[in-house]
């Protein structure tokens, strides 16, 4: 549970920071004295994100929420905070009204030490602050202002209050026993915690589903890993990916090693009318590789009524994106050898070494385990931490119920090794 005192003393250090970049009239306004405010809430020494060990289902993360919904109502009640302009560019050294609309407008939220310098200078106070706000909305943290951490900002504060009212209730929701190991997958922040003994163990960046091929909300277990899996497509992306890119690049299926398969063996590409739906009669299946295959190294078998599953990625360099809804509704994983080894952690046999021989082997090789594991797709646009610590992220699939605009942009492909988005297919909405 969060310390009242503790919240009482961040909110009236962002209030007070408000008060003194309007001035006095908005002193007298806001119907308190500066001096009194100054007075009572000292400031505190830092104010950096540290990686919370508290799951987002959990006991403690769903009293934080809850608790921080009743701060935000007050800061809604005082007035919430004036939107941002022309701060897009602002970095380091820059100086003018733009830097001190910035510092009230952080401070409102807990970012700033209201006591942190010169209003008018965007010095390392600011930068991070700016650092701080970009972390908690899952943007990089570059501690420099950009047109999308401007937008972040600028989202009201009492929708941000909606998105905690909501968030609360889903929370609510997984109140109950979710077991000693498990993992969850929150949709919106792109993000895989694994759970054991109510602290988070691994942490990892996701790719998940993009908005009109979307991830599902569902509760399933982990059950078998799939070592050097092939993949065979299944027929919605043959008809919404394949053939249209075939029609545009005949070798597509061969540079990628796909294989097409009819009922009398393995068939070449240039046997098929790519113009017609003579292509959709086959099955496709994609060799196993690290390079090359969609699924990468290794696939994580979630047996559910969706058909989708959890799978490393031949292309990386997602995972560095702030936008990461690119799949067809899998969910890739980074760092998969180690979610994969504390996945088989309790199964005989599975160590770390017979992980990393299993991928070098080349192999199709299948790992049933011992003990299956929850695996909780989540949709969670909004939670606090037990230290204060309070969490927004876009609602990229609008189920909310609010007016959020998004703030993440979708990357624009670049042709290299490890961002081959527009050449490589993702595992989908079906397996086969």
């Amino acid at each position: 549970m969060l310390n009242q005192a503790v919240s009482t003393r961040t909110l009236a250090l962002a209030l007070l920071a408000t008060v003194a970049a309007s001035g006095p009239a908005a002193a007298r306004d806001a119907g308190f004295a500066q001096a009194e405010w100054a007075q009572d809430y000292a400031a505190p020494a830092q104010m950096q994100v540290q990686r919370s060990s508290t799951p987002i289902l959990s006991p403690q993360t769903t009293a934080a929420t809850e608790q921080m919904v009743e701060r935000y109502r007050d800061i809604v009640a005082r007035g919430g905070w004036r939107p941002v302009s022309g701060a897009d560019r602002l970095r380091v050294g820059s100086k003018g009204p733009a830097v001190a609309a910035l510092r009230a407008r952080l401070a409102v939220t807990g970012d700033i030490d209201a006591n942190s310098g010169n209003s008018g200078v965007y010095d390392s106070y600011v930068a991070a602050a700016v650092k701080r706000f970009q972390a908690r909305h899952g943007l990089s943290q570059t501690g420099a202002m950009s047109m999308t951490t401007q937008q972040a900002m600028n989202v009201a504060a009492d929708v941000r209050l909606k998105q905690l009212e909501i968030n609360a209730v889903r929370l609510r929701s997984y109140s109950g026993n979710l077991g000693n190991r498990f993992v969850i997958t929150n949709i919106p922040a792109a993000l895989v915690q694994t759970v054991e003994n109510g602290q988070v163990v691994t942490l990892h960046a996701a790719g998940v589903g993009k908005i009109d091929r979307q991830s599902p909300i569902m509760n399933a277990k982990a059950v078998e890993i799939n070592f050097n899996p092939t993949w065979t497509v299944p027929a919605s992306i043959v008809k919404k990916d394949l053939i249209p890119k075939m029609q545009k690049d005949p070798n597509y299926l061969t540079d990628n090693k796909i294989r097409i398969l009819s009922g009398s063996g393995e068939i070449s590409p240039k046997q098929i009318n790519w113009f017609s739906d003579e292509g959709t009669r086959y099955t496709y299946r994609q060799d196993s590789g690290a390079d090359f295959n969609s699924m990468g190294i290794v696939r994580i078998n979630i047996p559910n009524p969706h058909g989708v599953f959890m799978h490393d990625t031949n292309t990386k360099g997602v995972f560095g994106d702030d936008f990461r809804f690119i799949s067809s509704g899998c969910v890739r994983v980074q760092n998969v050898r180690e979610y994969i080894t504390w996945l088989l952690k309790e199964t005989p046999g599975w160590g770390r070494e017979q992980v990393e021989q299993a991928i070098e082997s080349g192999k199709r090789i299948d790992a049933r385990m011992t003990s299956p594991v929850p695996v909780y797709w989540t949709y969670i646009t909004a939670w606090s931490t037990p230290d204060g610590l309070v969490q927004f992220r876009d609602d990229i699939y609008k189920r909310d119920g609010v007016n959020v605009p998004s703030t993440l942009m979708e990357p624009t492909p670049v042709a290299s090794a490890d961002t081959m988005s527009q050449r490589t297919f993702e595992p989908g909405d079906e397996e086969n």
